[in-house]
């Protein structure tokens, strides 16, 4: 057999092993508990190149930087989880920077950093070779208001679709009123407010609008859409959610998380089962478990629009894209370890941050993809 040959096969195998003891570190043993340090055994594989065991032989500390940015959306998420993850993994340095979802995909891209965070996928025939998608939670937009005196407002998708596109001018239209009879609606001017940057959480919004309000919604979809003049905007979810609060008579769309820690008041939105869902944690895990199993393989999927009763229909997800192939073995394994940990252990910090952990069959998906990354 060909020496060459014989190398690539072997340290093949060990990258399995590699892989797989990451895994076990980093969402902890069967008791709960976790290591206090993340590392890497190489102990004996299969003849396809899975562990069978985890053998602590020749252990792999992680270190160095990882970069990441995009995504606002999941920002509250990336901060928790990397100082948690990186307590426990000192030698390793995660820094991620906001700046929306089309930013972090441009700097994947560009390779300016090691990981995105974007709510979005790359648009079709735009995707760079080789990159991974996985899907680290779900969440709720939000129709976040500012109405002194209005609690509880409902909103269908078309009488929203009429709002964002300035058909609907003032919030006592009869449309309004018609899905709030007992609601003292003032007769004063509609402010939106939308995002100002390229935003995952713009084109989720507007594909919602796009799918169930075909009639009324003629702006299109995208991470930014050509918005009527007048309109307000934010830089952000928080931008968003700042602009909402210091403008009387405000709507827009931001994530539940953002909304929540802004002190935002939001609408019951119309399903599918025709029932107004209040945006909230269990709301959104409804809507991922409406997903059902035919998941496709590339876990590019959407949570819009759910099928599920209970289910809040603006209910998004985000993914976490990285290269299948980095550019060296310590970047590629520090990445699986962090990967890991935010399929793995860091699902249950989520609904304190006001967002969904991922359904199991999708959770599932995401950790047998963790050894497609390799160096």
């Amino acid at each position: 057999m060909n020496v060459s040959i014989t190398r690539r096969r072997k340290g093949a195998l060990v990258a399995g092993a590699l892989a797989f003891a990451l895994l076990a570190a980093a969402c902890g043993d069967d008791s709960g508990s976790s290591s206090s340090d993340t590392t890497a055994a190489a102990g004996t594989t299969t003849a396809g190149g899975a562990a069978s065991t985890a053998s602590p032989t020749s252990a792999v500390k992680l270190s160095g930087t990882l970069q990441g940015s995009g995504s606002t959306f999941q920002k509250p998420y990336q901060d928790e989880a990397i100082a948690a993850f990186t307590k426990k993994n000192s030698g390793l340095t995660i820094t991620y920077a906001g700046g929306g979802s089309g930013k972090g995909r441009t700097d994947l891209q560009q390779k300016t950093v090691d990981f995105a965070g974007s709510d979005a996928p790359y648009p079709t025939g735009q995707e760079p070779a080789g990159i991974l998608y996985f899907p680290i939670l779900l969440g709720g937009i939000t129709l976040s208001y500012n109405l002194s005196g209005v609690k509880d407002l409902k909103l269908d998708p078309d009488t929203t679709a009429k709002i964002f596109s300035q058909t609907i001018k003032t919030w006592n239209d009869p449309a309004i009123k018609a899905l709030n009879p007992d609601a003292s609606l003032p007769s004063s001017s509609i402010v939106v407010v939308h995002r100002a940057d390229g935003s995952g959480t713009t084109q989720n919004f507007t594909e919602w609008l796009k799918e169930t309000a075909p009639s009324s919604w003629t702006l299109g979809s995208g991470s930014t859409v050509n918005w009527p003049a007048g309109e307000q905007a934010g830089t952000g979810n928080a931008g968003v959610a700042n602009a909402i609060k210091q403008n009387t008579g405000s709507i827009g769309y931001v994530d539940l998380s953002d909304a929540k820690g802004a002190g935002l008041t939001y609408a019951m939105v119309k399903n599918q089962a025709g029932k107004f869902i209040e945006p909230t944690s269990e709301s959104s895990s409804n809507a991922g478990l409406g997903l059902g199993v035919n998941i496709p393989d590339n876990l590019v999927f959407s949570a819009l629009n759910t099928s599920h009763p209970d289910g809040y229909p603006i209910t998004y997800q985000s993914w976490m894209m990285v290269y299948a192939k980095q550019s060296d073995t310590g970047k590629a394994l520090a990445l699986q370890a962090y990967l890991a940990y935010l399929l793995g252990d860091g699902q249950s910090t989520l609904k304190d941050l006001d967002f969904a952990p991922l359904p199991k069959n999708i959770q599932d998906k995401a950790v047998a993809q963790l050894s497609k990354i390799s160096s």
